[in-house]
């Protein structure tokens, strides 16, 4: 399905995407995602609006990269995208407590490979024997080393050291944020990312990483039952980069819920406890409540 832009008939959709300025509110659109191609050409377009302002040489730049990056994606869409839906994944879970502990099984019964990892080996090791050959266990660098895809879900204390003992293997992947300071738990750096923003706390603790803010609005042990519910609930999720979207949004409805980008890291900061987004709510509720936030 092709990428579709919010038009006249799609007024809600269209002020969110106005509202935040981000090529990103597209992504969100009844569930479709556009190629990268296409988010490319999105960005390349706003750049190309701003360009032209400033002079013509500097828009017929953006435009000829724009044009040869579409160039490269003859690859029909459909196909793209059915090949990465049934792909399996590589998935490292730095903290397999209660919340990796729980979406990494269901990840493993999906057909992912997945290595735990905490600071108790010998549980993880245990985990896996019991999850079946597709579930492995590892030390942190290791789970780290072996993922495509990473969940960190730790303590939100413990990110300033787990971004600087993994900084090296975390760079340029995507990685899967279900963390939220927490004041009583955290102390100090709780208050310092409230008041920056959860969601661009984490990028700074986790630099280099592509961060989807995912799985911070809803307790784990709902999760662990999503696949059981009748109703249609979704999952929030705030990100920056359009391709770790993509994937964490599979990996969402894996677990049993819908994807919802509600914009960019800096919205980040209501996926927690306590904010409008707590709690399970409809796809359709989330879109409202989060136009309704900035």
């Amino acid at each position: 399905m092709a990428a579709r832009l919010p038009g006249s008939a799609d007024t809600a959709a269209r002020a969110a995407c106005e509202r935040h300025g981000s090529y990103l509110q597209l992504l969100d659109q009844k569930g479709c995602f556009p190629n990268n191609a296409e988010i490319f050409l999105l960005r390349i377009v706003m750049k190309g609006n701003d360009a032209m302002k400033q002079n013509r040489r500097g828009f017929l730049k953006v435009a000829g990269a724009a044009t040869a990056t579409l160039a490269l994606g003859s690859l029909p869409f459909a196909a793209r995208a059915a090949s990465a839906a049934t792909e399996k994944l590589k998935i490292g879970i730095v903290g397999s407590g209660r919340i990796g502990g729980t979406l990494g099984a269901i990840w493993v019964k999906a057909g992912h490979e997945v290595m735990f990892s905490s600071l108790d080996l010998e549980h993880d090791k245990a985990l896996a024997a019991k999850l079946g050959p597709n579930a492995r266990a590892g030390t942190p660098r290791q789970s780290a080393a072996f993922g495509d895809v990473l969940l960190i879900a730790v303590p939100y204390r413990a990110l300033p050291d787990v971004g600087r003992d993994l900084a090296d293997l975390i760079k340029g992947k995507v990685v899967i944020d279900p963390n939220n300071p927490i004041l009583a738990r955290d102390g100090e750096i709780a208050a310092w990312a409230r008041e920056k923003g959860a969601g661009l706390a984490s990028a700074e603790l986790l630099p280099g990483a592509r961060i989807v803010r995912a799985f911070n609005a809803i307790g784990y042990a709902r999760m662990a039952v999503a696949r059981q519910q009748r109703e249609r609930i979704g999952m929030p999720m705030a990100s920056d980069d359009a391709k770790a979207v993509e994937v964490a949004s599979r990996l969402v409805r894996e677990i049993g819920y819908e994807p919802v980008l509600i914009g960019g890291l800096a919205m980040g900061k209501y996926l927690m406890p306590g904010t409008p987004l707590a709690g399970e709510r409809t796809p359709e509720q989330i879109r409202q409540i989060a136009a309704t936030l900035n």
